[in-house]
């Protein structure tokens, strides 16, 4: 009887591991947009829990459509809103908790916007430069671009930062118009065509 016990105890521990192994696994996210390809390599050893939201919304398709709606040249580009209302109100309201900064916000590097402590939802950004400034307010990097920066660097950037402080859109009227409102307001936005999982270390 003891033994079987063993048995079960070692069995739930052997998938216990399991699961946990493959949620800590690096992933590369391959992103088609209207400029061409890059490629993202995830740690979730970094910042899991924006790890883990990040692979929820490749799953979900969420990125498909969105609008690289704020971009500003040697500073960063920032996406995530969801194209459809109602789906960028949902996951609005799906806040999770913050992640240590263990890496920082240099060229390349991927990190989810926050509005405050444990806000994070569905926008992040891509950094163009050497941004480390960030890393001391809480910005944690999860992934970094490991191909195709060049695309990234070539997003279109004309409108600049977001209203009310300049040209670009209103982040409230993409929450509330999703891409009309983008598509009729700042046409020469560029986009995400679908961003999938190509791979598991």
């Amino acid at each position: 009887m003891l033994r079987q016990v063993f048995c079960v105890l070692g069995l739930a521990f052997a998938l216990t591991s399991q699961a946990y192994s493959q949620e800590n696994k690096v992933f590369h996210v391959k992103f088609e947009t209207s400029q061409g390809d890059f490629v993202m390599e995830v740690h979730p050893e970094w910042a899991p829990n924006g790890a883990t939201r990040f692979k929820e919304l490749v799953e979900a398709k969420h990125f498909d459509e969105c609008r690289f709606f704020r971009v500003i040249e040697g500073f960063m580009v920032q996406f995530g809103i969801h194209g459809d209302p109602k789906v960028a109100a949902k996951w609005r309201s799906m806040n999770i908790p913050d992640d240590k900064v263990t890496q920082s916000n240099t060229r390349g590097m991927v990190t989810f916007a926050t509005a405050g402590p444990n806000t994070r939802t569905s926008q992040m950004f891509i950094n163009f430069g050497d941004n480390s400034f960030l890393d001391r307010q809480g910005f944690s990097p999860f992934a970094k671009v490991v191909g195709g920066m060049e695309v990234v660097d070539k997003l279109y950037n004309g409108y600049g930062e977001g209203a009310p402080q300049g040209r670009g859109p209103s982040q409230g009227r993409i929450q509330s118009e999703g891409n009309e409102y983008l598509k009729a307001n700042f046409p020469k936005l560029d986009y995400i065509k679908t961003a999938r999982i190509i791979e598991v270390e």
